[in-house]
Order: structure tokens, then C-alpha cells, then sequence
């Protein structure tokens, strides 16, 4: 296709990125090709090679389109700063979740656009106004993204390769197990529980 059939297509690195989100929310992550976003933005895959330059640069893409929509206030008192830390945890949970097939993306590339990093710098920025070095700030919002990324891996089952429904477990011989699961094990009341509990411990061990 040449420039000027680009241009009708009215095609930018944002709507490319936007309709392949879709297609990773839709089918998943796996199942995403040049060939696929080509069709499903009505142009010959070769025309995304003028957005983005390979299949590498989608995924960091996606990446960055999702870590980027994050948005923690950064202001408050510099005393507030586990708050902005719980903010930019939650934020971040709700955002993995809605788009659960992008989570494994965002726990093996590591974020690489400035739109993304811009997060983390406003994050351990509100860290250092209390006092906290940059390099203590930097590892502390990491621990806390590591903690989100690894809840909502658990919490939305939808790696690639995991089975759609999960196989029925014989509990009889694990009491203890069995209790659980009656109790509500593995509900949504469940995860926000499991999140919450781990999110108090961490900040709280921060804290000191």
C-alpha cells in the first residue's frame, strides 16, 4: 500500500496499538499476528510495518498502552506516600484486569516507553518528597508492581496454555483445603481479600 492509501486508512501508532488491545482482549495474546491486526484494521499487514516495526515493538506497544493508563496522584503530603503507594497498586490491579490477556506481557518485558516509565517516575517521585532515596524508591515501587503483577497472574487464569475451565479436585484427604473452598476460596470476594492482605503486609513492612 503505498503513502497515500496509508493516509485514507487513517491508521496511527495509537489506533494500532488500540485495535490490537482488542484483538489480545477478544482471542488473547497468543493468538495475535500482523496478519490478524492487518484485517482487522481493513489493510495488508505490511502497511503496520509504517506504525510499528515488528512484532516485538506491538507487544512492548501493548505494553505501554496499559501500564501507561495507570494513573496514581502523585501529589498529597510527603508523610501520605504508603497511600499513593496503596493508589498506584490498586490503579494498577484494576488496569491488568480489565485487559487480562496483556498481564503476561507486562510480567516479562519490562516497560521501555517513556509513557510507561512516566508512571513509575510520579510514583517513587511522591517517595522521595518523604525522604526516601531514589534507588530505596525505585526498589520499593517495583516490589509493589512485582506484587500486583503476580496477584493478577493468579487472579485472571489467562496465560497462555492455561485450560479455559479447571479441572475438578478430589479435597476429601485436605481438610484444611476443603474448608477453604467452602469458605469461599478462589471467589472475587476472595482475591480482593488475598490482594488486600498482601498489599497491608508489604506496605506495612515498607513502613519500617
Amino acid at each position: 500500500m503505498d503513502a497515500a492509501s496509508t493516509r485514507r486508512a487513517g491508521l496511527s501508532r495509537e489506533k494500532v496499538l488500540r485495535a490490537a488491545l482488542g484483538l489480545v482482549d477478544r482471542d488473547g495474546v497468543e493468538k495475535l499476528s500482523m496478519r490478524r491486526l492487518g484485517a482487522e484494521l481493513g489493510v495488508e499487514a505490511m502497511t503496520l510495518y509504517h506504525y510499528v516495526p515488528n512484532k516485538a515493538a506491538l507487544l512492548d506497544g501493548l505494553v505501554e498502552l496499559v501500564v501507561g493508563s495507570v494513573r496514581p496522584d502523585p501529589d498529597g503530603p510527603a508523610e501520605a506516600w504508603p497511600q499513593r503507594l496503596r493508589e498506584f497498586a490498586t490503579a494498577f490491579r484494576t488496569e491488568l484486569l480489565r485487559h487480562p490477556g496483556v498481564i503476561v506481557l507486562v510480567a516479562t518485558r519490562p516497560a521501555r516507553s517513556a509513557r510507561a516509565l512516566q508512571i513509575v517516575e510520579d510514583t517513587a517521585a511522591a517517595l522521595g518528597r518523604a525522604g526516601i532515596g531514589p534507588v530505596d524508591a525505585l526498589r520499593m515501587v517495583n516490589s509493589v508492581a512485582t506484587l500486583v503483577i503476580g496477584q493478577c497472574l493468579a487472579e485472571a487464569a489467562a496465560t497462555p496454555g492455561h485450560p479455559d475451565e479447571p479441572a475438578d479436585l478430589d479435597l476429601s484427604a485436605l481438610p484444611t483445603l476443603a474448608a477453604a473452598v467452602a469458605g469461599g476460596l478462589g471467589t472475587p470476594e476472595d482475591h480482593q481479600a488475598r490482594f488486600d492482605l498482601a498489599l497491608d503486609a508489604l506496605l506495612t513492612g515498607l513502613r519500617r
